[in-house]
């Protein structure tokens, strides 16, 4: 890495400029302190923190900390339904499904826990072409038909600023033909490394949908052991305020998260909790548009991924999304197929509302058409869920849940404080219970196989029997469109 593209990302001004007396909002010995405190939650407080979730309220971190220590497996279950019940009221029986398009695997970076870390001479580098951008795209709207992508990105000056904003122009330009229409992504979420503001300001103007940046870990000294000291990664204040600068950028929706295995979990829970409330503080109650909460896989040549002192089992990973929605109950979950098949389908309901299907995290792996299995010297980490986008939606579909192409709210403006509007007062799920049955008709018309539209079928039929509208008008706007979808037409959105 050269000292010009360190120097010309990390700004100190914009650390500077969001701390209070010279301190940051991350108060480990606060957060420490809370959590011993609240140590023996009785039923009756954690009775009145339930109430208060279910009210669509963010929980103080004394109230998130009291839930993290409920060990008494009625109480426990009682959260498992106070987050589903949260979940239904705000997103309905909605999932919503994406792709992760990785556009390159060059890093200046030395991540003990990632695939991609600079001293992994064992990885295979590419950056993908415009071409192969094009390529890729078409293959996940083609054939696996995904309307939403999030595309990933190494910290790197092979893909600067300039490259992410190309690529992104690239993706929403491609239109694949499909046995009942056409099909493109219409929505593109980026999941890169933090960015100053003018570079920031760049990709509202190219329709970036979320911001992702995660912290990766809370906890000074274990983020300090696994980034080490000199590379760019190593700062992490700069790390810990790049939702900051990108809604002073103009990006209305910004994703955090923790990768859960590197530090104490309950710890990484307060940590993003204390992130979502500093957000709402800052601008106005608009907090994080949606949390992620991956815990650490298997990589090569990775020493952290083997590291088990802080290794996540799976009832306490359950319990962590439980409690994530209940703390932050407005927000969007996202559960990666980091996870195995069975974890992924008990998340949802535990208030999880989005997934990826189909999942290829190879540079290239798409339009290669690979069913060869996963590739340790191509991945940053090895998946623990390979169901295609067909599998995943029947799946949910004998759940109960419908699967949502929808990405109209993106598009007209219910985003940023309308949206956090909306969630909070339990509106937005409304319009998008109507564009979700749309865009599930549209996508069993293209994509669906054979047991997946009997199933989708039936799911359908409950839908439209089931709907609410408001007024006459709506419902006749609604019976247009369905009709016209399923003659067809596409990206109707009411």
């Amino acid at each position: 890495m050269t000292s010009t593209f360190k120097s010309d990302i990390i700004r100190p001004d914009e650390i500077e400029r969001y701390l209070e007396d010279g301190a940051d909002f991350i108060d480990e010995d606060l957060i420490h302190r809370t959590l011993a405190e609240n140590r023996r939650p009785d039923r009756a407080r954690v009775h009145d923190i339930l109430a208060k979730s279910k009210n669509i309220e963010t929980l103080t971190p004394a109230e998130t900390a009291a839930l993290l220590h409920v060990d008494d497996l009625d109480l426990l279950e009682e959260m498992r339904a106070a987050a589903l019940e949260v979940k239904l009221k705000v997103y309905d029986n909605r999932i919503v499904t994406f792709a992760p398009l990785y556009m390159s695997n060059h890093c200046v970076n030395n991540c003990a826990y990632c695939g991609f870390r600079s001293e992994n001479t064992g990885m295979e580098r590419r950056k993908l072409s415009m071409e192969e951008v094009a390529a890729e795209t078409r293959a996940l709207t083609g054939t696996h038909g995904h309307k939403r992508l999030i595309v990933v990105y190494g910290e790197h000056p092979e893909s600067d600023i300039d490259y992410i904003t190309e690529s992104i122009d690239t993706v929403y330009r491609q239109s694949v033909e499909t046995r009942g229409g056409h099909s493109c992504i219409r929505r593109v979420n980026v999941n890169a490394a933090p960015m100053p503001i003018d570079h920031l300001r760049r990709l509202p103007e190219v329709g970036i949908g979320t911001f992702q940046v995660f912290q990766e870990t809370y906890h000074r000294e274990t983020y300090r052991r696994v980034h080490g000291s000199h590379h760019l990664k190593s700062d992490y204040r700069w790390r810990l305020y790049a939702m900051h600068r990108a809604m002073e950028a103009g990006i209305d929706d910004v994703g955090i998260g923790a990768l859960f295995g590197l530090y104490d979990w309950r710890f990484e829970v307060m940590g993003l909790l204390h992130h979502a409330r500093e957000l709402e503080r800052r601008f106005d109650g608009i907090g994080p548009h949606t949390i992620s909460f991956p815990r650490l896989e298997p990589a090569q040549n990775a020493p952290a991924t083997t590291d088990t002192r802080y290794r996540v089992g799976d009832a306490d990973f359950l319990k962590l999304v439980t409690v994530l929605r209940l703390a932050v109950p407005y927000t969007g979950m996202i559960c990666t197929a980091r996870e195995p098949a069975a974890i992924r389908d008990e998340t949802v309901h535990r208030g999880v509302t989005q997934m990826d299907a189909s999942t290829r995290i190879g540079i290239g792996a798409y339009s290669a058409d690979e069913k060869d299995g996963q590739h340790e010297e191509r991945q940053q980490f090895m998946l623990g869920d390979t169901r295609s986008l067909d599998e995943l939606i029947r799946d949910m579909a004998r759940q109960g849940f419908i699967t949502s192409f929808c990405t109209a709210g993106y598009r007209i403006g219910r985003t940023g404080e309308r949206i956090m509007h909306l969630l909070r007062s339990c509106k937005e799920g409304h319009f998008c219970k109507l564009n979700a049955v749309l865009t599930f008709r549209e996508w069993l018309d293209d994509f669906g196989t054979g047991e997946t539209r009997r199933i989708g079928e039936e799911l359908i039929r409950s839908e439209l029997g089931s709907l609410a509208f408001n007024g006459k008008a709506q419902r006749r706007q609604f019976d247009d469109y369905y009709r016209r979808t399923s003659a067809g037409e596409r990206d109707l959105y009411i």
